[in-house]
């Protein structure tokens, strides 16, 4: 969606909620090559995290901080990758996220919201939902994560 949107000459935002900011991972290169702008909030993987309330806090500091200036630029299309997280794991109310989304959206702006474990409101909420499912997978077989398919 990124690329097809970019493509079609859309100002297009990602923000990611768990990579860490200093992480420069294949699609944060590539968006600085196409002129994408791309954030990272996290301090890394949450089960990595050596002091959890600060990987918490990161999140509610960016959101309170940012979120709503990013709203206000006039994008086409963003992308909160790993969002669903936020809430899943109880960082973020999913009703106060739902109202505040209700009030701040501007009508044109495409919103996608990636991470499993969407909440049940969030789904109802959403005009579109899509699941991806693993069938197979190399990781299954001990093989680590490739640079170029993973990361």
């Amino acid at each position: 969606m990124i690329l097809r949107a970019w493509g079609r000459g859309m100002k297009v935002c990602v923000i990611q909620f768990i990579k860490a900011e200093a992480g420069q991972w294949g699609e944060i290169k590539a968006a600085k090559k196409l002129g994408i702008e791309w954030y990272t909030t996290g301090d890394g993987f949450t089960w990595l995290s050596k002091d959890m309330d600060e990987t918490t806090a990161r999140r509610f500091t960016w959101l309170g901080d940012r979120q709503g200036k990013n709203f206000q630029r006039n994008y086409d299309l963003i992308v909160l990758d790993e969002f669903t997280y936020t809430m899943t794991n109880n960082w973020l109310d999913t009703t106060e996220v739902l109202e505040w989304l209700r009030i701040n959206r501007p009508s044109n702006l495409h919103l996608v919201i990636t991470g499993r474990s969407a909440p049940v409101d969030l789904i109802k909420q959403a005009d579109l939902v899509t699941e991806m499912l693993m069938i197979k997978h190399p990781f299954e077989q001990g093989v680590q994560a490739q640079p170029g398919i993973e990361f």
